[in-house]
């Protein structure tokens, strides 16, 4: 591979691909609200990889506020274990970036054999598209926002439907600005961790979502580098025992509920761990998005980073992040 690659420009179609997804956002509603009506006990969210990783700022978001329990799981612990809740009044809400992804696609068949109602966000005509009872084409992030947001709604959930309103709307080039806000801070970490042996990726709340994303997404799969993610509550449990001054640590800070931890978290790492790098969404200026909702979007804005401090990884080491050694091309 060359020692380095161009660095891709700013991806402005995020703006129409946020953009589509919530302007889906009425047939979303429509499509929800007799499940509502119909006796709602419980949502979940399922998916693999990304799209289990997408889901994090919607579970959060429903933990925090919903009537009903939400649940997460991975797309083939539904397929080997369906969850003796999981039935009629049950909504389960999955994603594909392709529509193909096999354990999805089989997720989607036993969920809807439970008697729940299934959507999904998946490319038209995709077998996970013809598998579940609606399927939506938007950004499987934004879409399991909007889908949290009309639950919320559906189901008389105190919440100010004019704000969220205004904070979609922004949020596309709200997304935008923060990309364009952090470059300076993404490159600076990429530079400094290209050669790391190891990183260490914290996130607590909806961020923890893409630590986890950007450890075994975007470092592991896409660069072939070695990762560890941990929660940030979670790593003063025991891992926090294998940094010192020499470790690479990146530290995601939202404005969610979970922010202390966050802090909590930099506190100690700059005492104890100086190399450490820091993801601060409160730096940023989210033009158009309430004050009050800035912790609701704050697992899509750190979704959005990741993706962009991936491509200032692949620019600076020269690895492509298309490349793979077995997924897509072996038998697995």
């Amino acid at each position: 591979m060359p020692d380095t690659l161009p660095l891709k420009p700013v991806d402005a179609d995020t703006v129409d691909k946020l953009r589509s997804a919530i302007a889906e956002r009425d047939a979303i509603a429509a499509a929800i609200a007799p499940v509502v009506e119909a006796g709602l006990r419980n949502v979940y969210f399922v998916g693999a990889g990304g799209s289990i990783i997408c889901s994090w700022p919607a579970h959060y978001l429903l933990q925090q506020k919903a009537s009903f329990p939400a649940f997460q799981l991975q797309s083939d612990e539904l397929n080997t274990n369906p969850p003796a809740l999981m039935g009629a009044g049950s909504l389960v809400v999955l994603a594909s970036y392709t529509g193909t992804t096999k354990e999805t696609v089989a997720a989607a068949k036993t969920a809807k054999a439970t008697g729940a109602t299934v959507i999904a966000a998946a490319k038209a005509g995709s077998p996970l598209a013809e598998a579940v009872d609606v399927a939506f084409s938007g950004k499987s992030d934004v879409f399991e926002l909007v889908v949290a947001y009309a639950l919320l709604e559906a189901s008389g959930a105190d919440i100010d439907t004019a704000a969220v309103a205004t904070a979609l709307a922004a949020l596309p080039e709200a997304v935008l600005s923060a990309v364009q806000e952090s470059e300076s801070v993404l490159a600076d970490i990429a530079d400094a961790y290209k050669d790391e042996p190891i990183t260490y990726v914290l996130g607590s709340g909806p961020s923890y979502g893409w630590a986890y994303g950007f450890a075994m997404c975007f470092l592991q799969e896409m660069q072939w580098k070695h990762a560890a993610a941990f929660n940030t509550g979670e790593f003063f449990q025991g891992a926090f025992e294998m940094v010192d001054d020499d470790t690479a640590v990146l530290l995601w800070l939202g404005e969610d509920a979970s922010r202390p931890m966050a802090e909590r978290g930099k506190r100690f790492l700059e005492t104890y761990a100086k190399k450490a790098k820091y993801v601060d969404v409160a730096d940023l200026t989210l033009p158009g998005i309430p004050a009050e909702l800035r912790g609701d979007v704050t697992g899509i804005v750190v979704g959005a980073l990741a993706n962009r401090l991936a491509q200032h990884y692949e620019s600076v080491r020269g690895h492509d992040l298309e490349t793979r050694r077995y997924m897509f091309k072996v038998d697995y």
